[in-house]
């Protein structure tokens, strides 16, 4: 069997607030054992502790080795799990050393560290102190990228997904870890996932447990790291170093109910054993909780009325009921809890019920402390006085029942029988425990009971809650198909009005042309204008396009809005066509105009006309002088063209006669 190792540290020389490091005192108390060790430096203590794993370090003030919280938490931080912090002189309101190694029959002398520490160590043996409590019972796991995703490349979604991929494979693995112990051990744990491509950028879980009873470990790989943190408390919180005793003590529990459960529990002597709130607890869990503290004496409630929940859980243990009989403000609350320290305001408002109950009963407690007989059982009396009765009546009634139990002691016992005086005083307490199981099963029988009914009204309440809901259901579905129908016509009417803005540009364009083309019908009528037939391009398309729509017969006047790009075989068909002329804006190319003029075609340029989109006019005049003027050009060039052939042919000649061909 393993020696129980306590370690009792005292300051030597210097302190944790100088600019020099300090010197520590340590008396190690191994299996009754003292050895001692001086001027040591704290890392060296701190080698010491990893190495022995002592069950308890105990000092007479914990700023002897930090010099302030945030160093503190960084020692604690770094202890094996299991070993406790324990100052031995209290914990709010310290008691001196001195003082108390007289009561306890040690002494020593407070100039010696090595004294100071093995008295530290000593008292902590003897269960004196308090246990430093730094953090919450919640731990805090995180799973998260060990590297930066950087700006990437090709591959950069692949990396991606493989590194997010690993941290989800990771985050399963500790969740199926967690999920393992909630159902063995009943720790609670919650998670929140960040999802990212391919798998998890990180998880976050929250363990209602303490560091040290979860079996996960902080590391880091190539792509994944894992941090493991316990949950700092607000406050330092100090906790009695005797809090198991064999024998179940009766309490003063303080309960705020709601979704989240807050539990306060103090002894009748008004020390906080018990402070922790719980998110979707049953009740049936808070009664088993509060039975493993004692046997509550008094349950209270910051509100009044008291509410049902914490009624029924009274009514399971036949305790006395207490509540505030006016609204306790969140000053008061805030300055009644801040002496012990506590997480959130569940926590406060139980612990508030529980500090106002046992104010109320102080005063009486400590009138029974003075008038009890030495010997009597204080807490009996205690429990009687705070069920109705009397100081005077509770005494007598704690004498009668302690002089009813010593009664079969000073029965004549008869000899060569033990046997049977065993078997007696077992039976006694058999039947003792029989009879209060048999109570608390009627308790809890009732309880159940309740239950049932409340679950009843329940599901009635639930039937209707869900027949309006489908009501609401109903309504809410005719509103949107109805806002949907109105959406789809204002949408259809939107269609429509564009659609008639556009018709109506459409009938004006129509209009103006009409207009136009009346104009140049009325012109071609009266003998003022010639019409002319639109083609937009010199190409074989247009001029097909144009023929298919308003014909092109033999006499016609065409315009060739863009004359370039056109060639022989273009010309070629107008003039097979018979036009009359072609009106042009600019040059054409050498051949088309070749081709016209071969054909016998007018080309025109820079005519005056009077445009209306694919027709035009032309006046009469200005048509027939330009053609004149054309046929006057194109007979010089025949003239000229016949000249040149005469000239060629006469070359000719003289050469074969030179040559003496002919």
């Amino acid at each position: 069997m393993q020696n129980r190792i306590i370690y009792g540290i005292d300051i030597a020389r210097g302190s944790p607030r100088a600019k020099e490091l300090p010197r520590y005192a340590l008396a190690v108390l191994r299996d009754g054992e003292i050895t001692h060790h001086t001027m040591l430096r704290r890392q060296k203590v701190l080698n010491m502790v990893l190495k022995d794993r002592p069950e308890i370090i105990a000092v007479d003030n914990i700023f002897e080795l930090a010099a302030d919280r945030k160093e503190l938490i960084s020692i604690m931080n770094r202890l094996p799990d299991g070993v406790k912090l324990v100052q031995v002189t209290g914990g709010l309101h310290p008691e001196p050393l001195v003082r108390l190694g007289k009561k306890h029959g040690i002494s020593f002398d407070p100039t010696n560290p090595n004294e100071e520490a093995e008295t530290c160590a000593r008292l902590a043996e003897l269960g004196v102190g308090h246990v430093v409590s730094l953090f919450e019972d919640m731990t805090k796991i995180k799973v998260s990228r060990a590297r930066s995703l950087g700006r990437g490349g090709w591959s950069q979604n692949r990396y991606r997904r493989k590194v997010h991929g690993f941290v989800q494979q990771r985050s399963r693995e500790i969740e199926d870890i967690l999920k393992r112990l909630s159902r063995e051990k009943g720790i609670r744990f919650e998670v929140v996932n960040v999802k990212g491509f391919g798998g998890y950028v990180r998880s976050e879980f929250t363990v209602y447990a303490k560091r040290g009873e979860i079996p996960i470990h902080p590391m880091v790989s190539s792509d994944a790291q894992v941090s493991v943190k316990n949950v700092e408390r607000d406050r330092i919180r100090y906790i009695p170093l005797k809090q198991k005793q064999s024998r179940r003590h009766f309490t003063i529990v303080g309960i705020d109910p709601g979704t989240t459960v807050g539990i306060a529990i103090l002894s009748l002597d008004g020390d906080l054993l018990f402070l922790k709130s719980f998110r979707g607890i049953a009740p049936d869990e808070v009664v088993k909780l509060i039975a493993e503290y004692g046997k509550p004496a008094v349950i209270a409630s910051d509100v009044a009325p008291m509410p049902g929940s914490v009624e029924k859980i009274r009514r399971s243990f036949n305790a006395a009921p207490a509540s505030p009989g006016t609204e306790v403000s969140a000053e008061e609350k805030i300055a009644l809890g801040k002496p012990f320290g506590y997480s959130n305001d569940h926590e406060r408002d139980a612990l508030t019920a529980a500090l106002l109950t046992y104010k109320s009963y102080r005063n009486v407690f400590s009138r029974i402390e003075k008038k009890a007989p030495g010997g009597a059982d204080l807490e009996m009396i205690k429990l009687w006085v705070i069920r109705g009765d009397s100081i005077e009546a509770a005494v007598e009634k704690v004498q009668v029942q302690a002089q009813a139990r010593k009664k079969p002691k000073k029965a004549p016992e008869l000899p060569g029988k033990p046997e049977d005086m065993a078997l007696e005083e077992s039976l006694r307490k058999m039947r003792e425990t029989v009879q209060q199981q048999g109570e608390q099963i009627r308790n809890l029988q009732e309880y159940v009971r309740e239950l049932k009914r409340e679950a009843a009204a329940k599901d009635r309440k639930i039937s209707k809650l869900e027949s309006r809901l489908r009501d609401f259901k109903k309504e809410a579905y005719m509103e949107v198909r109805k806002e949907k129908e109105l959406r789809i016509r204002e949408s259809t009417i939107e269609n429509l009005k564009r659609e008639l803005v556009r018709k109506n540009r459409t009938l004006k364009d129509l209009r103006r042309r009409s207009k136009k083309l009346r104009k140049i019908q009325k012109m071609e009528v009266r003998g003022e204008g010639t019409p002319v037939k639109v083609i937009s391009a010199f190409t074989k398309e247009s001029i097909a396009e144009t023929k298919e729509h308003y014909g092109l017969k033999e006499g016609d006047v065409v315009f060739l809005e863009n004359p370039s790009g056109g060639g022989t075989a273009t010309a070629q068909i107008l003039v097979e066509a018979g036009v009359r002329a072609v009106l042009i804006p600019e040059d054409i190319s050498h051949a088309a105009e070749g081709t016209f003029f071969k054909g016998g075609v007018p080309v025109l340029k820079n005519v005056p006309l009077e445009r209306a989109d694919d027709f035009a006019m032309v006046e009469p005049e200005v048509l027939k002088t330009a053609i004149a003027e054309w046929e006057t050009e194109a007979e010089t060039k025949r003239q000229k063209a016949k000249e040149d052939e005469l000239q060629s042919i006469f070359d000719e000649y003289r050469s074969e006669r030179r040559r003496g061909l002919i």
